[in-house]
Parts: structure tokens; C-alpha cells; sequence
């Protein structure tokens, strides 16, 4: 178990540096960004994220079994290139000039920058998706998502959210298994939607064998993978915390109230990693998001109360 703790430090600090820029992202996006616009609070929210990705789930897996894989790796790619856009527009509208500044030639200038950017990643990740390039594309698509859907829900939506992609997380591993298929087909097409850390070096993502060969066999596995859910989610609350918690209030340590739990909120997050990787080192496929939500909903709970008492800074979700 000794040797794979540099791996597990690795996972943990890529893990801790995505929820960090998403914190550093969240600053700087408009709230055109917010995806179901300004109506943070409600419930159907958490219902209707749930539902796309349990449907997209079922899609992909779906074509990965009666149609070309490829196109599932099309998909993706997109997907990818898309985010990266919309991740890398806002820090370019900072950097050349008012981002307000929505078809000013400025705005065009960023634009037409932040899609080259995600026209060279795609054609990277299509053309040498070695473990190195899937890492840095994983932190920079993790850390997006995690901003633009943590600015999109209230807090009391986030934690509804969690609590249910726990649950779903937990049978689609350990009871209908279809969580284990879609990730022997993203590995098998070398897709940026997981984090790779070898465990020895030297280690190349391209040769990997497909996940279930090696649960079939009990063959030791030369790296450490990571979903990026297992990020976004918790890191969502993470977000959503510094966003929506009042942010004027002083605490005794010198920090503002919002920043305050919404570290305390990470450093939850990173407890949870650490019991999550003592089971996952045993060799079976663990569900993340039970204990790494879970690590994120106590300790936001409990700092929370803390700092903002027993309203614990919540709004009470509508429909």
C-alpha cells in the first residue's frame, strides 16, 4: 500500500487544485454563465440535472453496445471543446479589455482566442491522448463544470443534488454495474472525462488494457483513475457556498464567512477522499460519491453552523 500513497497524493492534490480554480473561476464568470438563469432555488433543478445525466448515461451507453464507438468519442470531444470555450472566454474578456463588452471587437478578439484553445485541445486529445494531456484537459474541464453549475444552484439545490448522485453513484456500481461499463468504454477510447495517475513510471495511458479484463483476471492495475464527477459534485458545494453565502460576515480567523466554509467545505471534500482511497486501494471499483459528497455535506454543515448559526445560511428551495 506504501508504494501507491505517491499516486494517491497526486490524485488528492489534482483534485484539491480543480475545486481551487473552480473557486478562482466562479469570480469571473458573468452570470449569462448560469444555466438555469436567475432561478438558483429550485427544486425541479436538481430533478432535471439528474434526469440529463442519467439519460445521456443510458445514450452513451447505448451506442457504446449497437453503434460505433467512435461516435460516442465525437461526442465527447465536442463536449470538450465546447467547455473549454466557454471556460477560457471569460479570463480572455478580463485580460483584453471589458467583458461586458458582449460584440465590441474586443469581445470578437476573445472569442475567436478561447476557440482556438479549444480546437488545439480536441485535436490534442485526438491525437496523442497520453495520461498527461487527459490529466490537464480533466482539471481544467472539472474545475469549469464545478464553477458554472456551482454559480447556477443555491445551496440548499446543491445539497439535494449530492445526496442524489450519491445514491445513483452507489447502485451504478455496486448493483446495476452500468457505472464499470462506461468507464471500460471511456478508457478504451481515451477519453478526457477521468483523471489517470500512474502508479509507476514509466506508464502510458495508450496501452492500457480495458478495466474489466483486469477485475476479471484480479491483475494489479499500473494507475489510479478518477471520474470527473467525483470532483464536479462536491466541488459544486464547494462553489455554491463562496457564491451564495452572505459574504460581509468577519470571522474570528480573518477570513470572510463564505470563503471560510467553502474551505472548510474542500477540506470535507479531502477527508472523504482519504477514507474513499483506503477502499479503493483494496482493488475493487468504489463508488466516489457517496463518501466524497458525504465529506463535503458534514463539513458544511458543521462550519456553516458555526459561522452562520442554526439558519446555516440556507434559503429554503421553491419549486
Amino acid at each position: 500500500m506504501r508504494k501507491e500513497l505517491p499516486a494517491v497524493a497526486a490524485m488528492g492534490c489534482l483534485f484539491v487544485l480543480s475545486v481551487l480554480l473552480a473557486m478562482l473561476t466562479s469570480y469571473i464568470l458573468p452570470n449569462e454563465y448560469r444555466v438555469f438563469g436567475e432561478n438558483t432555488n429550485s427544486v425541479e433543478n436538481s430533478i432535471y440535472l439528474f434526469a440529463v445525466v442519467a439519460v445521456f448515461t443510458a445514450i452513451i451507453l447505448a451506442i457504446a453496445r449497437w453503434y460505433k464507438a467512435r461516435l460516442i468519442q465525437i461526442i465527447v470531444l465536442f463536449a470538450v471543446g465546447m467547455t473549454v470555450l466557454y471556460v477560457s472566454w471569460p479570463p480572455l474578456y478580463l485580460l483584453l479589455g471589458d467583458r461586458n463588452i458582449m460584440f465590441g471587437d474586443v469581445a470578437d478578439l476573445g472569442f475567436i482566442i478561447a476557440a482556438v484553445i479549444g480546437v488545439l485541445v480536441v485535436v490534442l486529445l485526438y491525437k496523442f491522448p497520453e495520461w498527461y494531456v487527459i490529466d490537464a484537459t480533466g482539471v481544467i474541464m472539472a474545475s469549469g463544470t464545478a464553477a458554472i453549475f456551482g454559480i447556477s444552484l443555491d445551496i440548499s439545490v446543491v445539497l439535494i443534488v449530492l445526496v442524489l448522485f450519491a445514491i445513483y453513484d452507489y447502485i451504478s456500481v455496486h448493483k446495476t454495474k452500468h457505472m464499470v461499463a462506461l468507464a471500460d468504454n471511456v478508457m478504451d477510447l481515451r477519453l478526457p472525462v477521468l483523471l489517470v495517475i500512474p502508479k509507476q513510471l514509466p506508464y502510458s495511458f495508450l496501452k492500457q488494457e480495458r478495466l474489466k479484463k483486469q477485475l476479471e483476471e484480479k491483475t494489479e492495475r499500473e494507475a489510479m483513475f478518477m471520474g470527473l464527477g467525483d470532483i464536479v459534485f462536491p466541488g459544486m458545494l464547494v462553489i455554491s457556498a463562496l457564491v451564495f453565502l452572505p459574504p460581509g460576515v468577519m470571522t474570528p480567523v480573518g477570513l470572510y464567512g463564505n470563503l471560510l466554509v467553502a474551505l472548510c467545505t474542500l477540506a470535507g471534500c479531502v477527508i472523504g477522499f482519504a477514507i474513499l482511497m483506503r477502499t479503493v486501494l483494496k482493488g475493487d471499483p468504489q463508488p466516489g460519491l457517496p463518501l466524497l459528497n458525504g465529506g463535503a455535506i458534514i463539513a458544511y454543515l458543521i462550519s456553516a453552523y458555526l459561522v452562520f448559526g442554526s439558519g446555516l445560511g440556507l434559503r429554503m428551495p421553491g419549486f
